[in-house]
């Protein structure tokens, strides 16, 4: 693997090639995703070999595809479509996907189908090769900046609510797409709501078969908790390190009291780290399950927790206020951002990627065996009171 990337850099020395042009012979030389088939960015090789690529590109001083602006489409299209795609398809998405070219977002939850995903009301009726689709899609992230999105629709209003629904990538870019900004208590407008009216979709952006929807979207959701709660940091990473590290230059601040709080926090993201790390090894054997969902869960709990230890321990500057001007960005800047920013941006953790109510019922009934809630939406999708 090291005599690919040296070939790589002898052919694409990265101080005098042009980014983009270094991104795509990366992806063309199987070292964007090594696990990925031969031809599609990959080489057919295991998961852990990808550390070792990116520690030699990172080495030698390789841009990479700026990963936290494109998470939707490598943590959730890409394996959607290598998953379920045809060959055309994979060939056609995958690598402007990795190389960042295409900007990706996810149109699924709905004004009455958010936690209940599968009530979704947004319609997709067949017109010769094409669909037309007509609905509303909101809290999306990246819809203001991508190209293309990962849509559910339903297809069968007189089958169940699972069974009705179909997959498809839609251009954003295509007539009839509207894009509205959400603006958040952050003062951000990182969600969008997005109106599709008569959107005509080919038959040719469909993945996985008509009503199995449902199936091709599972893949998905697993694969965006896992993206969510056990993505590759190094020890204390991400928030715990911002407050370990204001810890130690303000002695001022600190008490006996604060310091057994910011030490148990300490461990339990370590701990968080370490699962994380054994969860994308069994990655390497298959595609994620439920254990994602316990991921995702604890990564929320254990953000607003630091985030809320944080703010008490800068005191009156903790609850100051940055910057409430109103943006659209391009990407999530938990460590960029002051203190009161990551407070109140981490309310959404337990709401987005599955609200830990649901992620609860899924370690339920999936990991821990217990019985399912009784259920009383299993008619038609057309009968069930909405």
């Amino acid at each position: 693997m090291r005599d690919r990337v040296r070939e790589l850099l002898a052919a694409h020395d990265p101080r005098t090639t042009d980014r983009l042009e270094f991104l795509r012979a990366r992806f063309d030389a199987g070292l964007a995703w090594v696990h990925y088939p031969v031809g599609l960015g990959g080489l057919a090789a295991p998961r852990e070999l990808q550390r070792v690529v990116d520690a030699e590109l990172d080495e030698a001083g390789a841009p990479d595809n700026d990963p936290r602006r494109i998470g939707i489409g490598l943590g959730m299209a890409a394996p959607t479509v290598l998953t379920y795609g045809t060959e055309e398809q994979k060939r056609r998405f995958l690598r402007p996907l990795w190389t960042g070219e295409e900007v990706w977002c996810q149109l699924f939850s709905e004004p009455g189908a958010g936690s209940d995903l599968a009530a979704l009301g947004t319609r997709a009726v067949r017109d010769g090769d094409d669909w037309i689709v007509n609905g509303q899609k909101v809290w999306t992230s990246s819809a203001h900046t991508a190209r293309w999105a990962i849509l559910l629709a339903r297809t069968d209003p007189d089958l169940p609510k699972h069974q009705g629904i179909t997959y498809f990538v839609c251009d954003m870019t295509a007539p009839g797409v509207e894009v509205r900004p959400l603006r958040q208590i952050t003062g951000e407008a990182e969600f969008n709501e997005v109106f599709l009216t008569d959107v005509r979709i080919p038959d040719a952006h469909r993945l996985g078969a008509v009503n199995e929807g449902w199936k091709v979207a599972r893949t998905t959701l697993m694969n965006e908790r896992v993206a969510i709660g056990g993505a590759a940091i190094p020890r204390e990473g991400g928030m715990i390190g911002v407050v370990a590290e204001t810890w130690r230059e303000h002695p001022e601040l600190r008490t006996p009291e604060l310091h057994a709080r910011l030490v148990k926090l300490w461990a339990r993201a370590e701990a968080l780290r370490l699962t994380g790390v054994r969860l994308r090894q069994q990655l390497a054997a298959g595609d994620p399950g439920p254990e994602g969902s316990g991921m995702k869960l604890a990564f929320a709990r254990l953000a607003q927790d630091i985030s809320g230890f944080e703010v008490e321990l800068m005191g009156e500057a903790g609850l100051r206020y940055d910057d409430w001007t109103l943006r659209r960005p391009d990407l999530v800047d938990f460590t960029g951002r002051g203190p009161g920013y990551r407070y109140l941006r981490a309310k959404g953790n337990s709401i987005e990627g599955g609200t830990s109510e649901i992620l609860r019922n899924i370690i339920a009934e999936r990991v821990l065996g217990l019985p399912s809630e009784p259920r009383s939406d299993t008619g038609p999708w057309k009968d069930l009171p909405r």
